[in-house]
């Protein structure tokens, strides 16, 4: 069918041409310091004392430095930092790439462009200059620098899992991972597990230590002794299990948090002569879970249970709230937004007796 084409109309007042704002020189000339210092204070590098490093900062707000000028972008921007600097490829991990796709679709729908910015550059001072309304920020770890950079425009920020250290007003969005870890559990010592690993302990990011600590008062409320295998994203043979697999008290489930973690642990059961599924009296069984948005875990032989975060609706919350916070100039609510997660149970987590 024929598109319809807009008929003539007046033309347009021209766009105001943005104000330039304060540089680093200014900066520097009006704290007296040099632009060497200025860079540091507002990027939270260098050897500053935090007299110093107030004052600038103060002095940079003072004229304006990072504040809005001239008309929308009509653009949001969305980073992982919690490697910040690190050449590594989110966007190949299926919970990243599943939400990269929500995240654009959101912003379009909403009428804004969407940049996805690499990892690597998470250390560079573009953070100053990006040409966004607002960024969504993946995973921001303590002392990050690219959260230091937004605050220090006065750009709007939304989190994808919370904070470190949150301000009146923000807003993250997040799974319950207390109470998810407490869900596999209790799944796994339904289906006749005893003694569970947890597959993690690789990042220091909130959720690793959130499951961790949710799995220790699991264990201590039930007199069981915790065992964490260390996680490796490089150890693709699952040799992180040699040593419990081979181990007079083997365990006889495992809950994988990272999405690689449930093949390592497919491959290691299957060098040490170990079926899954299994779990309850059979010594040569395991059970097995893992936290992943990867749809071939559902096509392996057997299934291998999941618990899904629902990155889409994370997604969808996190641009919504950070449109808001854009157009509005406040949170409409601050805190954290819970998106619930689900655990899709398939066969290796049930014993045999089971399915």
């Amino acid at each position: 069918m024929p598109i319809p084409v807009p008929g003539p109309a007046s033309s347009p007042m021209p766009a105001p041409a943005p104000v330039p704002g304060p540089t680093l020189a200014d900066i520097a000339r009006a704290a007296e310091v040099s632009t060497a210092t200025v860079s540091h204070a507002l990027n939270g590098t260098g050897r500053l004392g935090e007299s110093t490093r107030r004052r600038v900062r103060e002095v940079a707000g003072a004229l304006g430095y990072g504040a809005r000028r001239g008309p929308h972008s009509r653009s949001i921007g969305i980073a992982v930092t919690t490697y910040a600097g690190f050449a590594w490829d989110f966007a190949r991990i299926a919970y990243f790439s599943r939400l990269l796709i929500a995240a654009t679709s959101a912003a379009h729908a909403h009428g804004y462009a969407l940049t996805t910015l690499p990892a690597d550059r998470g250390a560079e001072p573009l953070w100053h200059t990006l040409a966004v309304d607002g960024i969504l920020l993946l995973d921001s770890p303590a002392g990050d620098p690219v959260l230091r950079a937004l605050r220090a425009r006065g750009l709007p920020v939304v989190f994808d899992g919370p904070p470190v250290d949150p301000r009146p007003g923000d807003v993250w969005v997040d799974n319950d991972h207390t109470a998810t870890t407490r869900e596999v559990l209790d799944h796994l010592a339904a289906s006749g597990a005893r003694r569970i690993a947890l597959h993690a302990g690789y990042g220091r990011e909130f959720y690793t230590g959130a499951v961790t600590s949710a799995y220790e008062q699991w264990c201590a409320e039930r007199g069981r002794s915790p065992l964490v295998v260390a996680f490796d994203p490089n150890d693709a043979a699952g040799h992180a299990f040699d040593a419990a697999f081979a181990g007079p008290e083997r365990p006889d489930a495992v809950y994988c948090v990272y999405d690689p973690g449930g093949r390592q642990v497919l491959a290691a059961a299957a060098r040490h002569g170990i079926r899954i599924p299994g779990g309850g009296p059979a010594e040569d069984g395991l059970l097995l879970v893992c936290a992943s948005e990867d749809p071939g875990y559902a096509e392996n032989e057997p299934s291998v249970t999941t618990v899904t975060f629902d990155p889409e609706r994370i997604a969808e919350s996190a641009v919504s709230s950070l449109v808001k916070l854009i157009e509005s100039g406040h949170a409409e609510s601050p805190g954290r937004l819970t998106v619930p997660a689900g655990l899709r149970v398939r066969a290796s987590s049930l014993a045999p007796l089971m399915y």
